[in-house]
């Protein structure tokens, strides 16, 4: 077996209690000899500022270009509030996207069975979801120009951030959501703002082109962004992939994380492109939710994200499907038998910490 090499970057607030559980597991796989992994750690977000005076330093950015793949936890807190805006600790999530060239987040939002009722909607409603969405990552209006605020004078100021999306971008993306849409049940729909916005019209053409020109096996539909997040609340289980732009599946993608019950549910993946001798992307790991600095340090984090963000790991870097599924499996497993962090916290369950959610799911392994 070929010994693959991670960077771990746990970040702040519960990042490095829920990358606890994630070392715990890599070194189980290991012993157990289903992996062989190597794996070094570094500084991301706030702790890195403290450190470096930069949200991610450029001796830990070399380490994530040279790893097979990055498992990220979250960064951010009330301590950094008044740094710099170019050295927030969000600013060394960005760099990670921007300098391994992650062009494609995918946001998975399934509803555990045992969970159907922790939903914020009616259990009929959210019983079996099981969506996809693709989410362009390093255009758009994230990273623009010009985006800058502008003293107009008399009190007044003028705020500029800019959509742009090149022909190249949209492309890239539509492929991937027709690839993976293959592996599922067959169906895209494309959310945009073509009735409003011109990089909408122009995601709206490139993404029927792809589809004509080599997809048209995969059922396509077009959506409007803004009735899309109508229809996640109304009947989330008509979407199976969901490809969109860098804002609105920022906005898309936690709408429908909460159909699942909680954002310490769900996991994601970064993607970049193939490289053109290997085969191999680039890829960040990372869960959902944020860096809760009000619970951390108190064994109170669900860890059940950032493990499924390993699991996809397994599953897009390594083409370890039968294990991530294993690992899928013990997630599931250790929720039908009642055992809640306090966030999924059910009436008949049994509180854990998070540790103990990590041992229950390795023990269910």
């Amino acid at each position: 077996m070929a010994k693959q090499n991670l960077l771990l970057l746990p970040g702040d607030g519960i990042g490095t209690e829920i990358m606890v559980e994630v070392e715990k597991l890599i070194a189980h796989l290991n012993s157990t000899g289903q992996t062989d992994f190597d794996y070094d750690s570094g500084l991301v977000g706030g702790c890195a500022y403290d450190a470096h005076g930069a949200a991610i330093s450029d001796a830990d950015m070399e380490k994530a270009l040279a790893a097979d793949a990055v498992i990220f936890g979250a960064v951010g807190g009330p301590k950094w509030d008044d740094v710099p805006y170019e050295a927030r600790p969000e600013a060394g999530l960005l760099r990670l996207r921007k300098d391994l060239g992650l062009f494609a987040n995918l946001r998975p939002a399934i509803c555990y069975p045992a969970l159907a009722d922790a939903s914020s909607l009616k259990k009929e409603i959210v019983e079996g979801l099981d969506i996809l969405i693709v989410r362009e990552l390093t255009g758009g209006v994230y990273f623009g120009e010009p985006k800058e605020i502008i003293d107009l004078g008399d009190g007044q100021k003028r705020a500029i951030d800019t959509q742009v999306y090149d022909t190249y971008e949209i492309d890239r993306i539509a492929r991937v959501a027709f690839e993976l849409a293959r592996t599922r049940d067959n169906r895209v729909s494309s959310a945009e703002k073509r009735n409003v916005m011109k990089s909408g019209v122009l995601w709206h053409e490139v993404v029927t082109q792809i589809h004509a020109a080599d997809y048209a096996d995969v059922k396509l539909d077009h959506i409007l962004a803004d009735n899309c997040a109508m229809q996640l609340v109304r009947n989330p289980n008509q979407f199976d992939v969901i490809v969109t732009d860098n804002l609105f599946g920022d906005i898309l993608s936690d709408a429908a994380a909460m159909l699942t019950g909680s954002l310490g549910m769900l996991p994601s993946a970064s993607l970049g492109a193939q490289d053109a001798t290997t085969g191999k992307r680039k890829a960040m790991y990372e869960p959902v939710h944020g860096s809760a600095p009000d619970i951390a340090g108190q064994g109170m984090a669900n860890p059940i994200a950032m493990i499924a963000s390993f699991a996809m790991a397994l599953r897009y870097s390594f083409e370890m499907i039968e294990l991530a599924d294993k690992v899928e499996a013990a997630i599931a497993a250790v929720l039908d038998d009642g055992l809640r962090t306090g966030d999924i916290m059910q009436a008949g369950g049994k509180k854990v910490t998070t540790a103990e959610m990590g041992d229950a799911i390795i023990a269910k392994l």
